[in-house]
């Protein structure tokens, strides 16, 4: 399959990857033939980017860290607990618990398992892809540094809640009131949940937070942040580059590594950048690429330990005939990827 601009993608052209609702609902599932209705309205919906299958690739498939049965659980009763808390009402932690529970039981399974943040994005899931990819991230990372297992699921919940304020937020932007800010909203919110860890709330009220004392809402510096925040705030950084729900604006994933890398030790702990750059794809599985040699090919494997370094299968067309060659980058050691083509 290819990762592709809607704009490209034609009538007839089958859909690579499920397309799922807020609440986990399936909106369109993998393998369906697309029709100018079905893309006119994704493009409605928000949808910028789509897998479609492709002859050439039919055989490459996204392993993902998490199923999607367990993608839909999580986002449904995150659904459910956000509705709640609009509602006024009191939401189950134990539901959301147990959702996480199921997720790490994923991550454990599939840790050697490049992190792709695959998902497709709609104005309405938006929300909902983000607190999973940040709570997927988040606990690969904690995984990585050592955390026991008690502390990753505590990392993890917290890290799928660390937007819980924006629910409750007061957008009056001319007061001064930093308590008005989610990050205080979510921690006030969390820390009233006996069922849970006042690091859970903790992360909510400083993933914002910089090392050198610049973030919000308290100006902590790096010896007052706690761990978990710090490595949800790499998480949060990176996913929120991949694609900025306010300004709708996007980084590709090698762009985002440097940006994210150039971070670390002033805004970002460095530590947890490093451990965090050990488990995402840096060139997704399905992009299209040009590399040095000056050939063109999509992205069809992955190397855990060298996430910069992917399998690229390039497909010409010689004498009426198809030629396939695979360019393994950790072997082609003098062949680099030059960009990135969508």
């Amino acid at each position: 399959m290819r990762y592709v601009y809607i704009d490209s993608v034609e009538s007839g052209q089958y859909l690579g990857r499920t397309i799922f609702s807020s609440n986990g609902a399936v909106l369109l599932s993998e393998g369906v033939q697309l029709t100018v209705y079905m893309i006119t309205t994704l493009r409605r919906i928000g949808v910028t980017m789509l897998y479609i299958k492709d002859e050439h690739t039919e055989d490459v498939e996204i392993t993902d860290v998490v199923s999607e049965e367990n993608k839909r659980a999580v986002m449904q009763k995150l659904g459910e607990m956000l509705q709640s808390i609009r509602s006024g009402k009191d939401f189950n932690t134990k539901s959301i618990g147990l959702s996480v529970d199921r997720l790490l039981e994923d991550v454990m399974q599939n840790r050697e398992v490049l992190l792709q943040l695959s998902d497709i994005r709609t104005k309405d899931n938006m929300q909902y892809v983000h607190a999973l990819n940040v709570c997927t991230m988040a606990a690969l990372t904690g995984l990585n540094m050592g955390l026991t297992q008690t502390q990753i699921k505590e990392l993890s919940v917290g890290a799928l809640l660390h937007d819980v304020g924006k629910v409750e937020l007061i957008t009056d932007d001319s007061s001064e009131d930093m308590r008005k800010h989610h990050t205080w909203r979510g921690f006030e919110l969390l820390k009233s949940k006996r069922e849970f860890s006042l690091l859970i709330a903790h992360v909510a009220f400083q993933h914002h937070e910089a090392l050198d004392g610049t973030g919000i809402p308290r100006g902590l510096d790096e010896e007052q942040i706690h761990l978990y925040p710090k490595i949800v705030a790499v998480a949060n950084t990176y996913d929120n580059l991949l694609f900025n729900p306010e300004t709708g604006s996007k980084t590709l994933p090698h762009e985002a590594v440097e940006m994210i890398t150039a971070l670390a030790g002033t805004k970002l702990d460095r530590e947890c950048v490093i451990q965090f750059l050990r488990s995402v794809s840096v060139y997704p599985t399905g992009v299209s690429v040009r590399m040095s040699n000056r050939e063109v090919g999509v992205v069809v494997g992955q190397h855990r330990g060298l996430p910069g370094r992917p399998v690229v299968r390039v497909v010409k067309k010689e004498d009426e005939e198809l030629s396939i060659t695979e360019f393994d980058l950790a072997k082609h050691t003098t062949v680099f990827i030059e960009s990135v083509l969508m």
